[in-house]
């Protein structure tokens, strides 16, 4: 059977992706603890073809206010959840073969997964990860809608884009609705972005950076004691 490209200007990248996202214990990226976590896999037609999720028992208690966000409360966590040197083993493994094909992960606000997911993967004695090349859809927007009104949550941004996000907060949905929205910006800004993932990469680095430093001069004349930590995909 014929195959035929019908969307051949397209990055190459993004015809075959990956999503990633965390739900945590919290917002602070050296102390929350990972409670849920999944990757899904998509085709040029943004259809799933493979997906893993993990229910993760982080070892402490989940506070409430996260509770309310993800829906995982401590004693699901701790009856049904994996031990996290097992859970965040084959996260990381999984993650680190489909690097290893060059395959492009997404993440929407990538330094937050990342940073949260090498430093569980220390506190648990493993390894971190080499995470490169990564996408990362809320940079991607800074860059090329400099102007946009309002706040760029995921599910904002979704709207922008005209993709469907179901169940948001939830890690399965989350990864799908990031990888998806990147494919729609390499389909809008298919004669901008990079084709390279791996230059595309470095690109968001140097975004990120002039972004972070962007909302610092902003944040200055707002709240004098606000520090930025840099970094993308992973801060500090």
């Amino acid at each position: 059977m014929l195959e035929f490209d019908f969307e051949p200007d397209l990055p190459g990248w993004s015809k075959q992706l990956v999503g990633f996202d965390l739900e945590t214990t919290g917002l602070d990226l050296a102390t929350s603890r990972i409670v849920t976590a999944s990757v899904v896999e998509i085709d040029a037609a943004g259809d799933a073809v493979t997906a893993r999720d993990w229910l993760v028992n982080p070892g402490i208690d989940i506070p409430l206010e996260a509770s309310a966000v993800h829906g995982v409360t401590t004693e699901l966590a701790r009856r049904d959840g994996q031990e996290p040197k097992i859970a965040l083993a084959e996260l990381s493994e999984m993650l680190a073969n489909y690097f290893a094909k060059g395959m492009t992960v997404v993440a929407f606000n990538a330094p937050y997964d990342f940073t949260i997911l090498r430093n569980d993967l220390v506190r648990n004695g493993l390894s971190p990860l080499l995470a490169k090349p990564v996408i990362d859809p809320l940079v991607i927007d800074k860059q090329y809608v400099q102007f946009r009104k309002g706040k760029r949550t995921l599910g904002i941004l979704c709207g922008h884009y005209s993709i469907e996000l179901e169940n948001a907060h939830q890690s399965s949905a989350d990864a799908l609705a990031a990888v998806r929205l990147a494919q729609q910006q390499a389909r809008i800004f298919a004669k901008e972005i990079e084709a390279d993932p791996y230059r595309l990469h470095d690109q968001q680095v140097e975004w990120s950076k002039q972004q972070d430093e962007s909302f610092a001069k902003f944040m200055a004349d707002k709240n004098p004691n606000f520090k930025l930590v840099p970094g993308w995909p992973e801060k500090g």
